[in-house]
């Protein structure tokens, strides 16, 4: 399917690995021009020189912290007029009460709602003056089944859904959608974090933290990153037009809920 995105301008964040990465990966093999951006100049050298070579398209990157003032502007310097936006960031550190300090819970709140409202206000008046823009945020499925241990992350992210949905209705005449996917147990290194917690609190071996990460799926299986960013790029293709203020599970049918 052409997803009619050809030429168009995508700025996707903390994307120099992951979810990220791979949402840049699939925009750019449509051939879009892509601005990645992450943290570690040298990580992201990497991915903007892998993801250029395997699209052949224009790609870019930008070494800062979304989660700064002066990151954010850095970022949206290298694409002043943006088609589409992915907002992104690592989530915060599970944990509980003796974990969860003040500051703790502005960090969570900087980084996982607030950047994202300010990247999302400063591109939004120029797509719908332009009567086209995509948005889509990288938020979890914990935003749909809380788990206490997951607070700071679901807080965060409930927040910027609720953002983010009366913001669609606003924006829905001018061919600019907002949308969230809400993704839960990929293959990257955020399950090699969490199975690296599995296999200290339970005293399991590597293999037998996956394999209980695995059950708990119900495909049995984890995510690839390129189906997430395929489901990514037909958000932002010109047929999803009529599909704004929704949130997207990809879990591998672990939900159990109707709505």
């Amino acid at each position: 399917m052409d997803l009619g995105i050809l030429g168009r301008q995508a700025l996707v964040c903390a994307s120099s690995r992951g979810l990220g990465k791979a949402c840049a990966m699939a925009l750019a093999r449509e051939g879009v021009r892509v601005v990645m951006n992450g943290r570690d100049e040298a990580v992201l050298a990497a991915a903007v020189e892998e993801v250029g070579q395997a699209s052949g398209a224009q790609v870019e990157g930008v070494a800062a912290d979304i989660a700064t003032e002066a990151g954010r502007a850095a970022i949206l310097a290298a694409c002043e007029a943006p088609d589409m936006l992915i907002t992104n960031n690592a989530g915060p550190p599970p944990g509980g009460f003796d974990d969860w300090t003040h500051e703790a819970w502005l960090a969570a709140i900087e980084g996982n709602l607030l950047a994202h409202v300010a990247m999302i206000s400063a591109v939004v008046p120029g797509m719908r003056a332009r009567k086209f823009g995509r948005i889509v945020n990288i938020t979890s499925a914990v935003v749909k089944s809380p788990r206490f241990g997951m607070s700071l992350s679901t807080t965060a992210r409930a927040g910027l859904t609720a953002f983010s949905k009366g913001l669609a209705r606003e924006c829905a005449p001018d061919n600019v959608t907002i949308n969230n996917l809400l993704p839960q147990h990929f293959d990257t290194g955020r399950q090699e974090y969490m199975a690296k917690r599995i296999m200290r609190e339970r005293g399991v071996s590597a293999k037998e933290a996956r394999a209980l990460q695995e059950k708990m799926v119900r495909a049995r299986r984890f995510g690839s990153p390129s189906e997430f960013g395929d489901a990514c790029a037909f958000l932002c293709s010109a047929q999803a037009g009529y599909l704004t203020g929704q949130n997207i599970l990809l879990d591998g049918g672990t939900y159990d809920g109707l709505i």
